[in-house]
């Protein structure tokens, strides 16, 4: 079941015993448990009834007592367990009680930044019963595309190119980008067209020196824009640390590569599927090909991953990150 499911589920009434949230993406884990904390118990129901411990707090007998107790003037009694993957070693101990939960208790275990061994009993059993829900993280190259669905869901019409924006100086932080929408409900002032310009204005990102930009200057070729940003990137190494830029910089290229060999065997139609972008960056991406060959985009693969080496130190013991990245611009461009 996905976590859209779930709190369509929870806002509906309908309650499972059990809730074990699990994976790498913390962002729907905090959603589904605070929803539970905050809307299946009145507020003067849970004084007696809802409980949250913490796994380093606890040991697992503890949850185990508070979630066979039986609820006071209320329908339910509310368990929730946050940072339980600090009992990784001794968590498989709730076996029993999660396959054979109270009825008149909902116990949630919030299990971030791991998963269980899914080979165990526990875990197979939890999948199973339909307790087990995984909360993976997002790739980069899907960020634009969540950003979108996000923002709709917020009333919010977030044009391609702003997603793209926002996924590349906001980050694959799904907690900082919702918070950005909802600043922006307010700013907008009842309007909900989200654009580059929006962007710019109310969401702190430089108009004219960012990633984006970079890469849209590296695409056209423009030496100019991409050397005053380089420029701009050197006096500033704090606000626009190296292994970012160059990260997305390899993500443009290699997927500019992969349009090469893709254009002449997959229908137009398909390609967005293939390159894993939105249909509207397709064409920048066939623009792109015309000014850089199959071979130079191999080079510049390559200069890509000698300039993240350098910046981490390795092979280069006293060149600035500045410095490395006005060579790589060079050698891109020329």
């Amino acid at each position: 079941m996905s976590f859209d499911a779930i709190l369509k589920d929870l806002k509906n009434g309908q309650f499972k015993p059990v809730y074990f949230l699990q994976g790498e993406e913390p962002y729907y884990i905090d959603l589904v448990s605070d929803y539970i904390a905050k809307n299946v118990l009145d507020e003067g129901e849970r004084d007696f009834n809802q409980s949250i411990l913490y796994g380093k707090d606890v040991v697992v007998q503890d949850i185990l007592n508070e979630a066979r107790q039986y609820p006071m003037m209320a329908s339910y009694r509310v368990v929730i367990v946050k940072e339980a993957q600090e009992l990784s070693r001794t968590i498989t101990q709730l076996h029993d009680y999660l396959m054979a939960p109270t009825e008149t208790t909902i116990l949630v275990i919030c299990y971030k930044y791991k998963k269980l061994d899914g080979k165990t009993k526990m875990a197979k059993d939890l999948k199973k019963a339909g307790h087990l829900h995984t909360s993976e993280a997002i790739r980069d190259y899907k960020m634009p595309e969540w950003i979108i669905a996000e923002g709709k869901k917020n009333g919010l019409i977030v044009a391609p190119n702003a997603a793209m924006l926002m996924a590349e100086n906001l980050g694959t932080d799904l907690n900082k980008i919702v918070k950005t929408f909802k600043k922006l409900q307010i700013v907008l002032e009842g309007e909900n067209v989200v654009d580059e310009k929006t962007v710019y204005k109310h969401v702190g990102i430089s108009r004219d020196f960012n990633d984006f930009e970079l890469q849209k200057a590296l695409a056209k070729k423009d030496v100019l824009k991409a050397n005053l940003i380089c420029t701009h990137y050197g006096n500033n190494p704090k606000n626009h640390p190296i292994v970012v830029t160059v990260s997305v910089l390899y993500g443009f290229f290699s997927k500019l590569l992969k349009y090469h060999v893709l254009k002449a065997k997959v229908p137009q139609a398909e390609l967005p599927r293939a390159l894993g972008v939105n249909p509207f960056f397709v064409k920048e991406y066939a623009a792109a090909s015309q000014k850089y060959s199959m071979g130079k985009l191999a080079k510049i693969i390559g200069y890509l991953r000698e300039a993240d080496l350098k910046s981490k130190g390795v092979g280069n013991a006293s060149t600035s990150d500045a410095e490395i990245l006005k060579e790589l611009i060079f050698k891109i461009l020329h």
